[in-house]
Parts: C-alpha cells; sequence; structure tokens
C-alpha cells in the first residue's frame, strides 16, 4: 500500500515538472490574457504577409472591420424605425378589404395637375394603369389608389426630387393615412449612406420599391421591383436575344462584367475585389473608375490600366457573348444591369447581400439565377464552371421566359405588380407559384376563368391530361336567313353530324330579327341562336352558354363536310393550346407600301389560320376579351374586319407556338393581297 502512494505521488510530481518545462510560456500567456482581455482581443490578427495583402484590400482596414461609409446596427435600427412607421404592417391589418367586395379589384389614378412635376418614368406607370382592365376613374369605386405625385426618386440631390410630399398628401381627402395606397420608388437615399428614406411618411400604404433591403421589406405587403431605365418601354418592348440554335449553351466567355468601380463609400468594397476574378480569356472582369465629377481627386494606381482595359471591349458584345453576367451592387442594391442579362440571356450572377429579389413572391429565382455572397467572390469562377451543360440551357431559357413576361415593358412591371396585390385580397382565385414560373407566365392565366389548371389550353400536355371530346360550334351570322338552300343550313346540318359535336351557337349578328325555331334545321343537338351582339369583337367574347373546351369557329358562308369536321377535331386534341384549321393566311411586310401585307396564296409558308373555319381553346374567348387592350377591340370594332388576324397574334403571343392547318377537299377561292395599315 505504501508502495503504490509512492509510485502515485512520484507521477503527479513529474507531471508538473514537465507541464512547467514545456508549456511554463503559455501558463505566462493564459495569466496575462486573464489581466488584459481587451488588449488581446482583436477582430483581426496582425498580419505578417502585409506585403501580398496589399493590391486586395489594406489590412488596417480590416483591422477596423469596415469602412466609414458603414453604419451600426444600433444606428441602422433608428433609421429603419424613421423610415418605417408602421412596420409591422400587412394586408389583414394595414388594408381595407371592404372596398373591393363591391366592385371588385378595381384601381384609381389621382389625377395629374398641370403644374405637378412628373418623370417620363412615372408617367409610363400612371399610363399603363390607366390603360389596364382594372382602372376606374371613379375614386368611389376604388379598391386601390395610386398618387399623382411623382416618388420615384426620392435622392434630394436629384433634379427631379419632389419636395414637401408630406405637406400634400395630408390635403388628400383619400388619403387615409397610405390605407389602400400603392407608391412606386426606384431610389431613395442619397450619399453617403444611401438609407431607404423616402423623406415622407409613407404611412400605411404598399410600397412597391426597387433595391429592396430583406430587412426594411415587409413580406405579403410590400413588392420588390426592379431598377428600369428611363428608356425602358412604356409598352411591347424588345425580345429576348436566346434563339432556339443557341446550342451548345456555354459562349465564348464564361463570366463577365463590365461597370463603374467606386473608390469610395457604400458599394465600393465588392467593385474594388472584381479584378482578382479578371483572367483576359474566359473570364472578363473589368471597371473604370473614369465617372462623376471628381474621380481623379480619388484615383488610385490601378485606375489609369482599368480606364485603358476597360475601352478595349463593348458591353454589348460581352452581354451577347457571356454564360454568366456578375451583377454586383452598385451605390444601391439594384441595378439596370440585372434586366439587361435577363434580355441578353446571360445568367446573373447576383453579389448584392441583402436584397429582396424582384417579384420574389411569386418568381422562383433559383431556376434562372446565381445568387453568391459578396464576401465569397473568389468562389464564383469555380461556382459557375461546375454547373453542368443541360442546366445552363434551362437556365438561359427561364431568363427569356422571366424577361418577356414581367420585365420588357414597363406596362409589364406595372400589371405584374397590380396581379401580385389582386391575388393576396381574392385568395381564393390565386395563381400557384408554378403558373408564374411556367409558360405563359401568371399575367396569361386568368383567374376569373378557372383555379384548376386543367382547365387552361397549354397545361394539358405538362400534366398529361386531355381536353374533352366534344366541340361547340359557333357560328357568327351577318346575313338574313331567307332560304334553305343558304350555306349556312347546310353547314348547320354537315356540322350536326359530327360525332363529336355537342351543341351549335349562332351569333346573330344581323339587324334583323332572326327567323323562328322552326326555319332552322333539324339537328341532333342542341341549337341555341344569341342575338343582340352585333360588334365584330363580340365574335370572341367569353359566353357562359360554351360548355366545352374546344370551339369550332365558323363564317355563315363557310363549307365544310362532317368528315373534315372529325378530321380537324382529332387533330385539335392532340394541340389544345393550338388553333387548328382550314383556312391560312401570309403576312408580310411590302417595302413598296411601307406597311404589313397578307395573302391567302398558297405557298410553302403561311403564318396565320383564320377563324372562319377553325378550332381552338375556349379560354381564348376570356383572353380575347379580358386581358387584350381595349384600343385593339375597339379598332376591329371600327374597322368591321381583322379580327381573325388579333386572335391569332394573340394566341401566338402566348403559346409562342405558330397555328396549324388542315387539308380540305374543297379549295378557299384565292382572294387579292390585302393591305394592313400599319
Amino acid at each position: 500500500m505504501q508502495t503504490r502512494k509512492k509510485y502515485i505521488f512520484i507521477t503527479f510530481f513529474a507531471s508538473w515538472l514537465l507541464l512547467f518545462y514545456f508549456g511554463g510560456d503559455q501558463i505566462k500567456r493564459l495569466a496575462f490574457l486573464s489581466r488584459k482581455k481587451a488588449a488581446v482581443l482583436k477582430n483581426w490578427p496582425r498580419w505578417t504577409d502585409r506585403s501580398l495583402l496589399e493590391s486586395f484590400a489594406d489590412p488596417e482596414e480590416l483591422q477596423s472591420d469596415g469602412g466609414h461609409h458603414k453604419q451600426s446596427a444600433k444606428a441602422r435600427r433608428e433609421s429603419r424605425i424613421n423610415i418605417y412607421k408602421h412596420s409591422r404592417c400587412r394586408m389583414e391589418t394595414c388594408f381595407d378589404f371592404s372596398r373591393c367586395e363591391k366592385h371588385g379589384f378595381k384601381v384609381f389614378v389621382y389625377p395629374v395637375e398641370r403644374e405637378d412635376p412628373v418623370s417620363e418614368s412615372y408617367l409610363k406607370i400612371i399610363t399603363s394603369i390607366e390603360e389596364s382592365r382594372y382602372y376606374t376613374s371613379n375614386p368611389e369605386e376604388a379598391c386601390l389608389f395610386i398618387l399623382n405625385i411623382d416618388t420615384l426618386d426620392r435622392d434630394h440631390l436629384s433634379i427631379q426630387y419632389v419636395h414637401n410630399i408630406n405637406d400634400k398628401i395630408q390635403g388628400f381627402p383619400l388619403w387615409n393615412d397610405g390605407r389602400n395606397h400603392l407608391i412606386f420608388n426606384l431610389y431613395s437615399g442619397t450619399w453617403p449612406n444611401y438609407t431607404e428614406d423616402l423623406g415622407f411618411d409613407i404611412g400605411q400604404a404598399i410600397l412597391a420599391k426597387a433595391s429592396f433591403y430583406v430587412e426594411n421589406f415587409r413580406p405579403g405587403f410590400d413588392i420588390s421591383i426592379p431598377l428600369f431605365s428611363k428608356e425602358h418601354p412604356q409598352k411591347g418592348g424588345e425580345r429576348g436575344w436566346l434563339y432556339q440554335n443557341s446550342v451548345p449553351p456555354k459562349k465564348k466567355y464564361m463570366l463577365a462584367f463590365k461597370g463603374k468601380r467606386y473608390l469610395t463609400g457604400i458599394g465600393s468594397d465588392t467593385r474594388n475585389a472584381l479584378h482578382h476574378i479578371h483572367n483576359g480569356k474566359d473570364i472578363i472582369s473589368l471597371t473604370t473608375c473614369k465617372h462623376g465629377k471628381d474621380w481623379e481627386k480619388h484615383k488610385d494606381t490601378r485606375c489609369d490600366k482599368d480606364n485603358s482595359d476597360y475601352e478595349k471591349f463593348d458591353y454589348q458584345e460581352l452581354l451577347h457573348n457571356s454564360t454568366f453576367c456578375i451583377i454586383p451592387r452598385g451605390r444601391r442594391l439594384g441595378s439596370f444591369r440585372f434586366l439587361e442579362a435577363l434580355q441578353a440571356a446571360c445568367i446573373p450572377v447576383l453579389l448584392s447581400n441583402g436584397w429582396e429579389l424582384p417579384f420574389s413572391e411569386v418568381i422562383d429565382w433559383s431556376k434562372s439565377a446565381i445568387v453568391g455572397d459578396e464576401r465569397l467572390l473568389l468562389q464564383i469562377p469555380s461556382t459557375v464552371r461546375c454547373i453542368h451543360s443541360d442546366k445552363i440551357l434551362a437556365f438561359q431559357q427561364q431568363t427569356q421566359f422571366l424577361w418577356e413576361a414581367y420585365f420588357s415593358s414597363v406596362e409589364k412591371i406595372v400589371q405584374t405588380t397590380l396581379e401580385i396585390i389582386k391575388d393576396r385580397l381574392f385568395h381564393r382565385e390565386s395563381r400557384p407559384k408554378f403558373v408564374w414560373n411556367t409558360l405563359p407566365g401568371g399575367l396569361l392565366a386568368l383567374p376569373e376563368y378557372s383555379t384548376h389548371l386543367g382547365d387552361f389550353p397549354f397545361y394539358h400536355l405538362q400534366h398529361g391530361s386531355s381536353p374533352s371530346g366534344k366541340f361547340t360550334a359557333f357560328i357568327r351570322a351577318v346575313s338574313p336567313v331567307v332560304s334553305l338552300s343558304q350555306p349556312i343550313l347546310k353547314l348547320i346540318q354537315a356540322v350536326s353530324r359530327s360525332q363529336h359535336c355537342a351543341q351549335i351557337l349562332v351569333l346573330w349578328s344581323c339587324e334583323k330579327p332572326p327567323p323562328p325555331r322552326g326555319r332552322w334545321p333539324q339537328t341532333a343537338v342542341p341549337l341555341t341562336v344569341i342575338h343582340g351582339r352585333r360588334k365584330v369583337s363580340d365574335r370572341f367574347f367569353p359566353y357562359s352558354a360554351i360548355g366545352t373546351d374546344a370551339v369550332l369557329s365558323l363564317d355563315e358562308h363557310t363549307s365544310l363536310s362532317t368528315s373534315e369536321v372529325d378530321f380537324a377535331f382529332v387533330v385539335w386534341r392532340s394541340f389544345p393550346d393550338r388553333i387548328v384549321g382550314f383556312p391560312m393566311r401570309s403576312h408580310f411586310w411590302d417595302s413598296s407600301q411601307s406597311q404589313w401585307g397578307y395573302t391567302s396564296k398558297w405557298t410553302n409558308e403561311f403564318s396565320m389560320v383564320l377563324t372562319a373555319a377553325a378550332f381552338y381553346h375556349r379560354y381564348y374567348h376570356s383572353l380575347f376579351t379580358n386581358s387584350l387592350p381595349a384600343g385593339l377591340r375597339s379598332l376591329i370594332d371600327q374597322l368591321s374586319n381583322c379580327e381573325d388576324i388579333l386572335m391569332n397574334f394573340l394566341v401566338s403571343a402566348v403559346t409562342k407556338l405558330p397555328p396549324i392547318k388542315v387539308t380540305q377537299k374543297k379549295q378557299h377561292q384565292e382572294a387579292a393581297p390585302q393591305q394592313v395599315g400599319s
């Protein structure tokens, strides 16, 4: 027992000697640390390889953990409280749903006074709303209100900054602390911090804003919109740059950027580091200091070389020939190049931490953009190189869909904003996220028509379903019935004998009343006469009497056999999203007349199938009436013609596909080429 105690004592003593001999210096440091914690705990160590870091960042800057332009958390919190006094606003708490119950979703725009300074961009927004199907000139009917005060540019150094907005809006009897109001904004704050201060109290209004910070964004209430330039078209817009033959998807340059480099201030960190990934081969990253009035006062040793290299590449050429485009933050989180990259099918690589992406409530950006981290810039090249060609092509195709569906014009940006708000208000009729992210997009899938995807023509094939096996014959009559040998009566008999015909509707557009039921031929299917509608556009009204997916549109002088009708219907069931019919036309540009024309000559090409004898889905009646601009419908009513051309353009715009022509035994008489004024 004594021997065991002796060995334990010797082992314990030897352990202390070894610890003191090999770890004495560390023990002294621990004691020193306990006495002077504050002196040792630093954000960054003292770098010994100072010379290797000079080209990337100043070690003193790293020691300070941020530049002078960065706000503390407390300062950001106080700034946010001052700007967003109603930061907890939600549709349920800050929106009066009762205003939308009687008249539905109607939008009122405050009348613009002559003395009100309104920018070109804000005028485009107002025009887009006034031309939409939701506009009302009666504020009593309105569910949503838009100010006549230009709130787009709230940088107080800008010449477009509108002063004293608080005083003006408080005088509006409809303001009601911003309740049921929508405010648009593109620029907020100013040098040096560029906060989200708008310079006035928005109250309980919904904010549709570009460069939205996630921490200030109120989910389900505010809407993040893209930053667009004053040159952005009010309607229409250019198409995307990706073509069907753009295979393989990888282009000359893997990754590209060309833009300003900020030498100081917010946004300078990321752009100052972009030159590190430039290799001059498949990665082109070019910046210039040459912007602003005082750039030479702040220029550094890199500026001259950067400015020289910057001029060697054309920006448009880089967009066309790059697979990925870097979209770094500028002074604010968003930039014009985001939309430019989408149009060019250059997959955006976003380096803008904290940015609530445009329309993120409905758009799945993971299918079309790479969301990077500003702090991990050097990992971006290896990240994009790992993406497979199949996924690159899918990303590129999705950029084109998003560009053309939601971003190619101010009108589409405004429409998307309104439709998102409408879906919130009428949740039972809202569109699922699948609809927003799949052709043809949320703006062309009207929830008023149906909330079931299988009821839309463009989702049948995607879901493995088929349209109904019956059709409704819809015949437009403009001549009185005076003889049993008239073509319309023979047409009714031929169509009614089809095994697929469910009913026949006759749109009676003649001034004289329709003949009594006894004068019409006996048919095995129900025959209904609709009268009282004489406008040409009434041909494509969404009549509730149409009870089938398929509509066979016919003119009264059309001549078809039962077998021809059956064959065309079978073809249509395989292509339910297209127009399938008999008489075709081709449109062309007549350079001698400087206008469009169309011809019925039989050639190897055609661009239209006339609705004088054609199948299409009944949903296009709803789109024609509710989605097309009212001015186009008024035009064809004035011309009393060309409604079939307009329907062809509508269906092709929705599907991005041409119509299908089927053969016919009896040839239509060729008409001379006609001219359509531009």
